[in-house]
This record gives C-alpha cells, sequence and structure tokens, in this order.
C-alpha cells in the first residue's frame, strides 16, 4: 500500500491522490459507459434474441439451456447443500429479516389543526429486480440480502438475475422461496429486468450490487425504472490510532479480495501504525492474487497531522464500509455506508450474518444515502383529510398563499369549498 503522510512535503501528493479518490464514481463508470449503452440499446430494440446473444456470450448460457431456471433445480440444489451450509443461510436469513422487521416505516395520522388529519400509509412496491453478481465468486449472501427485505416489505413479484449461477445461489433462492430467476447478468440483465422482453416482465426497482457494467447501466436505466443506488466496486476505510496491526490488513485484504476495482484505505495520525499496517498488508495479500491487485492499484495509507484531520477526510471519501475504534466514533461519522466499530467487528461478519444489509452505497454516494433497506421497497404515501370546520381554519391561509403565487385556480378551489 502507498503510505502517504497529507503534511509536510508530500502534501500535495496526499491532496492529488485524494482528490483523485474523490472522483472514482464518475471516472469509473464513465470509462464502460459506451459498451453499456449499446448493449441496453440492443436488448431494447430486439429483446429475447439479443438477451440470449449477450447471455451465450457473457454468461455461459448453453446452447439450448432455458434462461429461467426451474423451481426442480433450485430445490436440488438445495437439498445437495451441506447441513452446516444451510444452517448458517438460515441464521443469516432469519437475522435479516429481523433487521428488515426492525427498519419498517409505521403508519401514523396527526391531528395539528381542529379539524384537520395527516398522516401515512406504507405500501409495498410491485415488483423489484434482484442483480447478484456471479463472477468470480458465488454470492448466495447477496441473493439474501436483496430478496429478504422486500419478502419483509410485501413486495409481490420478487425477480432474480444472476449469471451463471453456482449451486450456492440456487440453494439459497430456495431458502428465501424466489419463483422467477433467470440465469443472466451484466449491462444485459439490467436491461431486461428495466425495459422488459417478452419473457421478462419489467420490474417497477432494481436493486443490488454489481460490476462497473452493472452500476453503469442501473445508472442509464434509472429514468424508465427505480434503482437503489449505485453499488459499484467495494470500497473500505478503516480510521484508526489504537487498532491492531494485522486485524486492520486482514479487514483491508478481505474487502480487496472482491475485485480488482476495489478501493482499500487506511487513515491515522500515526506513521508507525501505518507502517505496520502497510507490512501485514504485503504479508497477508501475498497468496491471494486478486487482493494483491487490487491493493497495488488502489491501496492508500494516509497518515495525517491531527485525528480532527483525520476525520474528515473519512467523511469526504464516504466510503461503502468504514471501521472505527470506539462507539464515540459514531458522534464525528457522517458519510459512510456500514459503519463497523471495535476490534471484535471484522467487516466480513457484515457480508454475512449481521443483520444490516451488505448492499451499501459505493462512489461517494454514502454523502448521500445508507445501505439497502427494507424501505428501498416500501413507499410512504400521505394522507390528508379536512372536516368542514378544518377548512375554514386553514383555507384562507391556502388561498392567500396561492393569490401569491398567481395560481387562481388554486385559490378558487379552496374558496369553492368554503361557502
Amino acid at each position: 500500500m502507498k503510505l502517504i503522510r497529507t503534511y509536510g512535503r508530500t502534501a500535495q501528493t496526499a491532496a492529488a491522490a485524494i482528490d483523485s479518490l474523490e472522483q472514482r464514481g464518475s471516472v469509473s463508470t464513465a470509462s464502460v459507459e459506451p459498451i453499456v449503452r449499446a448493449i441496453l440499446s440492443a436488448i431494447r430494440k430486439r429483446g429475447d434474441k439479443a438477451l440470449l446473444e449477450y447471455a451465450t456470450k457473457f454468461d455461459a448460457l448453453q446452447k439450448g439451456q432455458p434462461i429461467l431456471v426451474s423451481q426442480e433445480e433450485m430445490q436440488q440444489a438445495w437439498d445437495a447443500l451441506d447441513a452446516k451450509l444451510q444452517q448458517a443461510m438460515r441464521t443469516a436469513q432469519a437475522n435479516i429479516r429481523a433487521f428488515a422487521e426492525a427498519q419498517k416505516s409505521e403508519e401514523w395520522t396527526l391531528t395539528n389543526s381542529d379539524g384537520v388529519t395527516t398522516g401515512q400509509i406504507v405500501r409495498p412496491l410491485a415488483s423489484v429486480g434482484c442483480y447478484v453478481p456471479g463472477g468470480r465468486y458465488p454470492l448466495p449472501s447477496t441473493l439474501l440480502m436483496t430478496t429478504t427485505p422486500a419478502r419483509v416489505a410485501g413486495v409481490e413479484r420478487i425477480v432474480v438475475c444472476s449469471p451463471n449461477p453456482a449451486k450456492e445461489t440456487l440453494a439459497a433462492a430456495h431458502l428465501a422461496g424466489v419463483t422467477e430467476f433467470y440465469r443472466i447478468g451484466g449491462a444485459q440483465a439490467i436491461a431486461a429486468l428495466a425495459y422488459g422482453t417478452t419473457t421478462i416482465q419489467p420490474v417497477n426497482k432494481i436493486v443490488g450490487p454489481g460490476n462497473l457494467y452493472v452500476t453503469a447501466a442501473k445508472q442509464l436505466v434509472s429514468t424508465v425504472c427505480g434503482i437503489d443506488m449505485p453499488a459499484g466496486p467495494t470500497e473500505i476505510v478503516v480510521t484508526s490510532e489504537t487498532g491492531k496491526p494485522a486485524d486492520i490488513a486482514a479487514d483491508l485484504v478481505a474487502q480487496a479480495e472482491h475485485d480488482p476495482e476495489t478501493l482499500a484505505v487506511f487513515i491515522t495520525t500515526s506513521e508507525a501504525l501505518g507502517k505496520q499496517v502497510a507490512a501485514e498488508v504485503k504479508f497477508q495479500a501475498k497468496s491471494n492474487p486478486l487482493a494483491k491487485l487490487s491493493i497495488a492499484a488502489r491501496g492508500h495509507i494516509f497518515v495525517t497531522k491531527t485525528v480532527t484531520e483525520a476525520r474528515e477526510l473519512t467523511n469526504r471519501l464516504a466510503p461503502e464500509h468504514l471501521t472505527v475504534d470506539t462507539l464515540a466514533d459514531l458522534n464525528w461519522v457522517q458519510n459512510a455506508g456500514s459503519v463497523f466499530v471495535g476490534p471484535w467487528s471484522p467487516q466480513a461478519m457484515g457480508d454475512y450474518v449481521s443483520g444490516p444489509n451488505h448492499v451499501l452505497p459505493t462512489g461517494r454516494n454514502g454523502r448521500i444515502r445508507g445501505g439497502l433497506s427494507v424501505m428501498d421497497f416500501l413507499k410512504v404515501i400521505t394522507v390528508q383529510q379536512y372536516t368542514r370546520k378544518g377548512l375554514k381554519s386553514l383555507g384562507p391561509h391556502a388561498a392567500a398563499l396561492a393569490d401569491a403565487e398567481g395560481l387562481t385556480g388554486h385559490a378558487a378551489s379552496v374558496r369553492m369549498r368554503m361557502k
């Protein structure tokens, strides 16, 4: 990892590196956008024919193999699973479900004036598409993380897309009760979910992580279909003054093995700790080729002059995953997808069984939202009811505001009922 002081002779180098990291989202997706646009256009124009061509080329779809996975195939995958893994999946699903249940927004009413009642009702989306990556590793955990909160929300139609799905992913689909699973991936899957084809009906919203092509595709179809967030390549920041070098390095290496585009950053005021972490990362990544590759390309250790500067830099980067030393650190955290606190909270626990979702904002989107939640699958609809007395009380104020804006029809619609 590159160790850079943010002060002294290396201040300019550090500033340039930080500026580059702050631009990571837009620059990355821009590099693949022309290819993605071509794929989206082909699916939109030629539907299933183009979808099958791309699935055969990119998703290892075999000639004559249906893109829709049968219920029997998912059942067989579950039955073939080791009992220990079955239990692990059940435990993870139970924790994800409990967390999603706790997150659900409530319906309520408020009476703030005599004769005026306002409130909200909560309704599920009609349909969602859950994207589950299937490239380097099988990700049954992502299937559970996306489908479980959708189920808790009450979504009626839950569609899963995953290229060349492993038996573990198919088994998780069976556990989750998935009935519509397509063995397609990449930008072509996003296009099919957004625009629809003869085989795949479009959905209201697409959720789930993916590579640069998937992330770019989600952004481009967001004008016709809802999306959760640009959940692109993994990001990790550890901001620590007291952590153990081996533990910090282990988290950096663990997240770095996801993708060669992974961002791995350690921030501290202690140069000695920074050097120890760098040495540990080198040691732990030596037998992990993918982690070694991503750390060499995007691994940074920033040594700041003050703790305040370290905290400000952390919030500037707005990382997907953030590890801090103590609960007191939560007071300064403003921008992050998910926070892990203390020496006994490895980030990998959040990837699997803690309960909070592991589909998290990347590309500095942690500035504007948190991770996937049950609320991504719900609509909060506001409700207003007036009695005659309530309208007479508040109506004149509404009419006055309408007059001020020159919207005479608005004012008339209020005054008409006040007679």
